[in-house]
């Protein structure tokens, strides 16, 4: 592989601009003092090819054309207002400050977000106000407060291994989290079950939203 080209937006603010970030062969910086307001920004590259680091994003919308793979630097960026579409899985997004030692990491936050149009994977939310966001819905599923509600979550019996790997252990996600996300076909594969036996046991809760 040869160098990669690093593409660098820091230091200015942006308006109704539309950013393609889709050069196989580059890296691109959305970095310190960074503004988008009004935006699209078009994601097509892996998430090793994207660094985001106190960057603000208002009113913006995200096209991801590749998958959002565990992905934690959204956690850095500052997100008001941004509509998310494409897929996503083991994402992170919001105010988590204890994830890194670096003060970017102090930087996150979301608030007015909408990711109806996105298909989320095993994604948390931190340090939010949940009932400013809008989640997809079914086949994606969302547990708000999940590790307040935990206990609740687990008095009932779950399909497959989901009860004994997921809700189980909803407590021993950081103490920031706010929401998390499943998408049913891929749980349902991953933790031996179907999408029906799970939304059977989904409809009984209203922490859940579906």
């Amino acid at each position: 592989m040869g160098w990669l080209e690093n593409v660098i937006f820091k230091n200015q603010e942006i308006a109704n601009e539309r950013l393609e970030l889709t050069d196989k062969n580059s890296l691109y910086f959305l970095s310190t003092g960074l503004t988008l307001r009004k935006c699209t920004v078009v994601l097509k590259v892996p998430s090793s090819r994207l660094v985001i680091k106190q960057a603000t994003f208002i009113d913006c919308t995200f096209e991801v054309k590749q998958e959002s793979k565990n992905y934690q630097q959204w956690i850095s960026a500052s997100l008001k207002g941004c509509r998310f579409k494409g897929r996503f899985s083991g994402c992170d997004f919001g105010h988590w400050p204890e994830y890194g030692s670096d003060p970017w990491f102090q930087f996150g936050s979301i608030e007015d977000c909408d990711f109806t149009e996105a298909r989320l994977a095993g994604c948390r939310f931190h340090g939010c106000d949940i009932n400013t966001l809008r989640f997809p819905k079914w086949p994606c599923f969302t547990f708000l407060d999940p590790i307040g509600r935990a206990p609740e979550l687990r008095s009932v019996k779950w399909p497959g291994s989901f009860g004994d790997v997921v809700v189980d252990n909803l407590h021993t996600h950081p103490t920031s989290t706010r929401a998390l996300t499943y998408y049913a076909p891929s749980a349902a594969e991953r933790f031996e079950t179907s999408p029906e036996e799970l939304r059977a046991v989904i409809e009984k809760f209203d922490c859940i939203v579906y």
